[in-house]
């Protein structure tokens, strides 16, 4: 199939472009490379583009028959949209509907859309289920369950088929440990204890230890790069037979930030310092996912629930890695 990779040079979305490669696919990345990196794309068409061109988007899908689009091309950074919500709104609804609107002009049905574990907010009971209030408390979230809402009207009038995939904590290095985390500023707990460990931080901070929780830090549901891709894979083939679904995305386990801590401290072999801080407004103390709906109907299984595994694969890639990728 004919897949335009939309946020193809980022750290999903180039996991998911290769991944498309190795299964057969023929993936054509669309991507402005704001966060993006060019040296995260490798053998498959390249679209500089952004989605608030929609002359070029209605291009580019006709110009290389697209027959399904896969949309990561988000901004991702919860503090960053509390500061600047209108940059999100533009973003992450505006230029989604612009792509779908375009779509709609090409003729082309198909749609994952990358959605998050955010759009609950703060659930009231975890593990989460797709059936759980719909509540998110930031910026980001919002703009994530207001595109799962125009993915769903738009899907009734018959010109879109879609799946929206709720992510928990995508983490680790994919294709052979070559794909790995970039984000600049980055934001994510491992990537963050790692750097600590490779000495290109003073520190890794622990934001609350008095949470109800075993060790009194946050849980949180990691899960491996790989794994979110493959279930990418399975929703696109279901949406043969489908018009709308929904899946949680996450191992069902859940790791608190102490066990990160002490896990990366196991796999790289180095001790650094850990200082602990004062709580963040608006985290959680738990959150897991409840993904059997995903298990059930796509006959998805994690391949790397474990949490050493995971941190293995993103190790191997900042250590060979340490700058990056090259700019």
């Amino acid at each position: 199939m004919r897949i335009l990779v939309c946020g193809g040079a980022g750290y999903i979305g180039s996991n998911m472009t290769a991944m498309l490669a190795v299964e057969e696919h023929d993936p054509v990345v669309y991507d402005n490379l704001s966060k993006g990196h060019k040296a995260a794309i490798a053998g498959c068409e390249f679209v500089k583009g952004d989605l608030a061109d929609y002359k070029l988007l209605v291009k580019t899908l006709k110009k290389y028959k697209i027959e399904a689009v896969c949309h990561f091309a988000a901004l991702i950074e919860v503090g960053e949209s509390v500061q600047a919500p209108l940059e999100y709104y533009h973003n992450n609804v505006s230029c989604t509907q612009i792509l779908l609107s375009a779509m709609e002009a090409a003729g082309v049905e198909k749609f994952i859309f990358s959605s998050s574990a955010a759009v609950y907010g703060m659930p009231r009971q975890v593990p989460i289920t797709e059936d759980s209030p719909t509540a998110p408390i930031n910026p980001y979230g919002q703009t994530k369950w207001a595109v799962e809402r125009m993915c769903h009207f738009q899907s009734r009038t018959g010109k879109l088929r879609y799946a929206s995939l709720r992510y928990f904590n995508a983490c680790g290095a994919g294709n052979n440990c070559t794909l790995g985390e970039d984000h600049r500023p980055e934001s994510h707990l491992i990537p963050l204890t790692i750097a600590a460990a490779m000495g290109k931080s003073d520190a890794i901070r622990i934001y609350g230890t008095d949470y109800p929780t075993p060790d009194g830090t946050c849980i949180r549901d990691y899960i491996h790069i790989e794994d979110l891709c493959r279930a990418h894979l399975l929703a696109l083939n279901k949406l043969e037979q489908s018009r709308e679904l929904v899946y949680n995305l996450g191992n069902g386990k859940g790791y608190s930030v102490k066990e990160v801590i002490e896990t990366v401290k196991k796999v790289s072999g180095k001790d650094f310092k850990v200082v602990e801080s004062d709580r963040r407004p608006g985290d959680a103390p738990i959150l897991t996912s409840d993904a059997a709906k995903a298990m059930n109907e796509l006959g998805w299984r994690p391949e790397f629930p474990d949490l050493e595994k995971i941190v293995e694969s993103a190790w191997k890639w900042h250590t060979e890695h340490p700058d990056g990728y090259p700019d």
